[in-house]
This record gives structure tokens, C-alpha cells and sequence, in this order.
């Protein structure tokens, strides 16, 4: 016999733009729930990335000095961020 985690239900209410965004994701990732499911872990792994990216600054401004603005702004252009 197999193990089976327990899975929950969540109810989402989405409007006709995102139940076709849905329906449209659902075809490449196999399935409606697997297509939320990996939007759910790649928005937590964006959230996990800006707040790494916040205590990276943070602790290089605590070494380096204030962040020059004009410096992240040609970073950003430069790096198309």
C-alpha cells in the first residue's frame, strides 16, 4: 500500500480573465491544481528571492555606505531588471 500525504481544499474565486489564464496553464502543467500549485511555489520563491535580495543590501550598506540610486538605476537598465 501506498502513502498518501493529506491534501486540502482551498476555494479561489477568479474572475473570466484569470479562469482563462487558468484553463490556458492548466494544458502545459497537467491540470488545473498542478498549474496553481506551481504558481503558488514559483510566488514563493519570487517572495524568498526579494527578501534575500533586501538583507543582501542591507548588509552591503551596512559595509559599503547608502546605496547610490543613480548606480542601482544603470544596474537596472543595464541588467534589464
Amino acid at each position: 500500500m501506498y502513502y498518501t500525504p493529506p491534501v486540502s481544499t482551498t476555494t479561489v474565486r477568479l474572475d473570466n480573465d484569470d479562469e482563462q489564464l487558468l484553463d490556458k496553464l492548466a494544458v502545459s502543467f497537467g491540470g488545473r491544481s498542478n498549474a496553481i500549485r506551481m504558481a503558488l511555489r514559483s510566488l514563493a520563491e519570487d517572495v524568498d528571492r526579494h527578501e534575500a535580495l533586501g538583507t543582501f543590501l542591507a548588509e552591503w550598506e551596512l559595509e559599503a555606505g547608502p546605496v547610490d540610486e543613480a548606480q542601482v538605476e544603470a544596474m537596472s537598465r543595464r541588467y534589464k531588471l
